[in-house]
């Protein structure tokens, strides 16, 4: 049986290596390590034009939607915080082009950091552009280009909850978070400062979002729970199209 098929939205910037310093599509290696080590494949998504999203997403098992720059205010009705960095439109509209595609195929989809902000601004959420304006302090994102370790809690009840009981200390970076929860959405984890950490879908299969970098940490319970989940799709589709080409003895014609 192959395996499933995770696709990863990546990054859009100027980058240098080697002798060339030209615009790139990147992304860090962690995401694809992890979920070649959960037992997918991983492939990337580049931002692309949005009418392309569908075509990709019938090809794919599983999603991630990659942290990242902020997304654009505008995008939940919001003026830009002074602090709030530059919005990559490219990306932003590519992005939830994939996220609605794979919400409307009903495949098993991850965000993480900037992925979880999306999937909150798509379902009609906002966010809080500042962290440390609310919460006082800067634990969510305290050293530049270093992830900071914290305590999570999940909620009980919650699919997070099942994978991750109790508390967790996570990988985070973060300046910010989830604000007015978008529609079919739950809160599956807070912080200690009440920052919301994780929401999961209530009208999907498997749709998740985590604040932290799970890709980052050594528990890998968050990607090996994507892949599985994208796993089980997969059979399931492949006993569908046996069972289409399947005579009326049963056995199937290949």
């Amino acid at each position: 049986m192959r395996k499933p098929l995770i696709g990863i939205t990546t990054y859009l910037t100027d980058a240098r290596w080697g002798e060339w310093e030209l615009p790139a599509a990147l992304l860090p290696a962690a995401y694809a390590t992890c979920v070649q080590a959960a037992g997918g494949r991983a492939v990337l998504l580049p931002p692309d034009a949005p009418g392309a999203a569908a075509d990709v997403i019938a090809r794919l098992d599983g999603v991630i939607l990659a942290g990242g720059e902020d997304l654009d205010p505008a995008l939940y009705g919001a003026e830009p915080h002074p602090c709030a960095g530059t919005p990559v439109p490219a990306r932003d509209r590519w992005e939830r082009a994939v996220l609605k595609n794979s919400l409307d195929r009903d495949i098993p989809v991850l965000g993480i950091c900037r992925g979880m902000q999306l999937m909150n601004v798509h379902a009609g959420g906002t966010l809080i552009q500042h962290l440390p304006e609310k919460v006082g302090h800067d634990a969510h994102n305290g050293y530049l280009g270093l992830f900071a370790p914290h305590a999570i809690t999940t909620v009980p009840g919650t699919r997070l909850a099942a994978l991750l009981p109790g508390t967790t200390q996570v990988a985070t970076h973060h300046h910010q978070a989830a604000d007015l929860l978008g529609a079919g959405l739950a809160v599956a984890a807070y912080a200690e400062d009440s920052t919301v950490e994780a929401i999961e879908s209530t009208r999907h299969h498997f749709a998740l979002g985590v604040q932290w970098h799970p890709e980052m940490s050594a528990d890998q319970a968050v990607i090996q729970a994507l892949v599985s989940a994208a796993r089980q799709r997969t059979t399931a589709g492949l006993h569908e199209s046996a069972e289409r080409q399947a005579p009326v003895g049963g056995v199937p014609l290949y």
